[in-house]
């Protein structure tokens, strides 16, 4: 088992042997599935290296005034050409979450992993995992400082960013002195924290609000109070107007409540398939009950997808949260 520090080497040796690479993420990127992907295409620029960025799903609104965030391609709209013989994938848990960037990938293709998730099965050819890592982006702020190259201002604000979103505006648990230490020399960059803080946690669509008030109007709690959750369904998101990233957030106003243990977010997002949010007070790990699912994820966050109707998944779900309680 090689060491963090020999990882990053590892890591160090990929990016610097090979060209042209293909960066991307799991899919739906969130905020540090997308600042983690640019930070390694910044990187690859100062290296002097061919690079694209792509992933399946678009990148939240308020995500594009990062570094070349409009380099990031979205699959669902346009397929790049050519298989890639290079991959750098971040912030995926597991193969599967790359979604259908994997018809990109060559058939020997040689695959660098960069996460945090302590369901990471570490597979690729090269990985760098840890899971005491508040986020990828942690990663990536240690494994950039293995080269020589100037921090700016971008780059910054990119890591800031994804550290800023897996810590809840550096309020979760995940909240280390080594995250702290990490924020403060990227203020010294030039981040403007606030004004991140303001954008990326603060302010809300119309829409997002709506479909908060729909989710929040089915609120409903177990018998001893210890688990609450919400439901979206498709026509909610039809009604509001509401994209996937305009969920982002609301899971928490279940897990929330005094005396709460665990919040979940139930999305309907077809007659058959419902996807669940976890978020847990720290008595129950949801990433070992994502799992069981085929999700996975954070002790304290987690997901997955389960085929079956709404009510039927919210009964099976429920059951399984109330036996690990």
């Amino acid at each position: 088992m090689l060491t963090y520090k020999q990882e990053l080497q590892q890591a160090k040796e990929f990016l610097l042997e090979h060209d042209d690479y293909l960066i991307v993420s799991h899919v739906q990127p969130d905020g540090d599935a997308v600042s983690s992907t640019l930070a390694v295409g910044w990187l690859l620029s100062r290296l002097g290296k061919k690079y694209i960025m792509v992933n399946e799903g678009a990148i939240p609104k308020r995500m594009k005034v990062l570094w070349h965030a409009d380099e990031l391609i979205n699959m669902t709209e346009q397929r790049p050409e050519g298989d890639f013989k290079h991959v750098i994938c971040v912030d995926c848990a597991d193969f599967l979450r790359v979604g259908r960037t994997r018809e990109l990938f060559a058939d020997d293709a040689l695959i660098l992993n960069i996460d945090h998730h302590p369901t990471n099965d570490r597979y690729g050819h090269v990985h760098v995992v840890l899971p005491e890592a508040a986020a990828t982006a942690e990663i990536l702020y240690d494994l950039i400082h293995e080269f020589d190259v100037e921090w700016n201002a971008d780059i910054a604000a990119a890591i800031y960013t994804g550290l800023l979103t897996d810590t809840g505006g550096f309020r979760y648990s995940n909240t280390s002195p080594k995250v702290m230490s990490i924020a403060s020399n990227l203020l010294s960059h030039g981040v403007n924290g606030p004004e991140l803080a303001e954008s990326l946690l603060e302010e809300m669509t119309l829409p997002q609000m709506k479909v908060l008030v729909k989710a929040l109007n089915t609120l409903q709690l177990s018998e001893d109070g210890k688990v609450a959750w919400v439901y979206v369904t498709p026509e909610d998101m039809a009604d509001t107007g509401a994209m996937n990233e305009d969920l982002e957030g609301i899971v928490n106003f279940p897990r929330n409540i005094q005396g709460v243990e665990v919040g979940i977010l139930f999305k309907a997002v077809s007659p058959d398939a419902v996807k669940a949010s976890f978020r847990s007070a720290g008595k129950v790990d949801v990433a070992a009950l994502a799992q069981e699912f085929g999700g996975g994820g954070h002790v304290r966050a987690a997901g997955c997808r389960i085929e079956g109707g709404l009510d039927q998944v919210m009964s099976q779900v429920i059951k399984a949260v109330k036996k690990a309680l």
